[in-house]
């Protein structure tokens, strides 16, 4: 999978503010890429005049930022268009006008048909082109349908104005920041190679000035993205290639930046020097979202993985050897097509040995177009949603075990938003679960000392450590 956790879907979070300028809804699905960029398409929408609003009742233009990596992806979205269909027929009775757009992976994927399956769409934009929205608005407005789906030969990101430092704010004192994207691994159940294209690195001194705005603006924690984030292989300030782990060290060296995360990875680039900016950067926080997909070697090789299940808890060992505290997250996929029993058993054993924090299981699902999709011994329905449920158990069993091993401990915590309650705070451990703490809102952005002193299904509780102040370590 393309990258470790998909969200719910979310709406881009920056209000509008003016009276006479155009509003947009960005409703986003999936991953944490799609969050990103959905705020690089409000990015590039202000510059035309757009400001974000959070009602589609509002909106002039109402954008789908799609994902394709889930089961009935573009179903769903299909299913959505109809029900905006019914707002758009009823501002047009009205007197009003309301564009539609379809972005992300289902419109790379789906292309033309999006526009023959649901005409109430205007614009079908792929995650490649979207600096280009402007220009295909103003296409919509003088009466086409556009599709814009090519690969795009400039680099968007160069041709993406700078978000202004109120709406960075805005989104938090926590931001992803995309250095890596596409995937040339070629996983034969992975759509993203198709729908995100080759891989693409950043260069250095772009990333870097990128991460600095970010950090100017009250950023504390910044999160590299790729499909396959590590790696990545971008041109340093010295004209040289550099790896990811070169690149983490250039950003720690940033004032004001309290802490870095990266996701997704893929266990054949893990090389030597990222294992050691673990074992040396404090910034750098103890967590690493690394995906196997599979405990049994004739899967992983079915999928294409190209490593064995040996390859994978070596390089587990050697990680926890240069940082011990460091906790793992992985992703699953059961019942993929020629799965036995005792494969199955394969991946419970591995699960066991290496003991994720956090994990994100799948039952398989082809994806048309994928070379999975035409493997023969497809798994019965029945069958994959037992080995899921087994599965999840023992992953659950797992991070139930992790979180209660921090009970006790005293770890510093970046406040982010309020809680549920008045009073609370919420904020992110080292390892990335949420912790809720009795605080005041002006400390948001405040990295303070904490300790666990209980742990709950989904997030850790805590108390302040009075007479202590917070540091960038653990």
């Amino acid at each position: 999978m393309h990258t470790q956790a998909q969200t719910d879907t979310s709406d881009v979070s920056v209000k509008d503010t003016g009276k006479n300028t155009r509003k947009v809804f960005v409703k986003t699905y999936g991953c944490q890429m799609n969050v990103y960029d959905s705020e690089r398409m409000a990015d590039a929408l202000a510059s035309d005049g757009y400001r974000v609003t959070d009602n589609p009742e509002e909106a002039d233009l109402l954008l789908l930022n799609t994902c394709h990596i889930r089961e009935k992806a573009a179903e769903k979205v299909y299913s959505e268009l109809g029900r905006i269909r019914q707002l758009k027929e009823s501002r047009t009775a009205n007197g009003g006008d309301l564009m539609v757009g379809v972005a992300g992976c289902v419109a790379q994927a789906e292309g033309q048909e999006i526009i023959r399956r649901a005409p109430v769409v205007d614009l079908v934009i792929g995650p490649q082109t979207y600096h280009r929205l402007p220009e295909a608005l103003a296409r919509v407005r003088g009466g086409e349908k556009v599709v814009e789906t090519e690969y795009a030969i400039e680099d968007k990101f160069e041709h993406l104005p700078e978000p202004e430092k109120k709406v960075i704010a805005s989104r938090g004192v926590t931001a992803f920041l995309t250095v890596q994207e596409g995937c040339d691994k070629f996983c034969t159940f992975c759509v993203v190679p198709y729908t995100r294209g080759s891989e693409v690195s950043r260069p250095v001194e772009q990333i870097v000035r990128e991460a600095e705005n970010l950090v100017s603006a009250g950023v504390r924690e910044i999160t590299l993205l790729g499909q396959n984030v590590n790696a990545w292989h971008g041109e340093g300030s010295d004209g040289r290639e550099w790896g990811l782990g070169a690149l983490l060290r250039r950003l720690s060296e940033i004032d004001g930046l309290a802490r870095l995360r990266y996701t997704t990875s893929h266990p054949r680039d893990m090389d030597e020097a990222l294992i050691e900016a673990h074992r040396d950067l404090a910034k750098l926080m103890p967590y690493l979202h690394l995906p196997v997909q599979a405990g049994s070697d004739s899967v992983l090789k079915a999928m294409n993985r190209r490593h064995t299940a040996d390859d994978y808890l070596r390089l587990v060992d050697r990680i926890r050897a240069a940082r011990p505290d460091i906790a793992l997250s992985g992703d699953f996929i059961v019942g993929f097509p020629g799965e036995s029993d005792a494969d199955f058993e394969a991946t419970l054993q591995l699960v066991d040995k290496v003991r994720y924090a956090q994990a994100f299981s799948f039952k398989y699902s082809p994806r048309p177009g994928t070379p999975g999709a035409d493997l023969g011994e497809q798994v019965p329905e029945d069958v994959k949603s037992q080995r899921l449920e087994r599965l999840q158990a023992l992953l659950r069993k797992h991070q139930s075990e992790f979180a209660e091993s921090c009970v006790g401990r005293q770890i510093d915590l970046l406040l982010e938003k309020p809680g549920r309650l008045p009073g609370q705070l919420i904020g992110r451990s080292p390892w990335l679960q949420p912790v809720i703490v009795d605080a005041n809102p002006s400390q948001i952005g405040e990295i303070i000392p904490v300790r666990i002193t209980q742990a709950g299904t989904n997030s850790l509780f805590a108390e302040k450590v009075q007479g202590e102040s917070g540091s960038s370590t653990i």
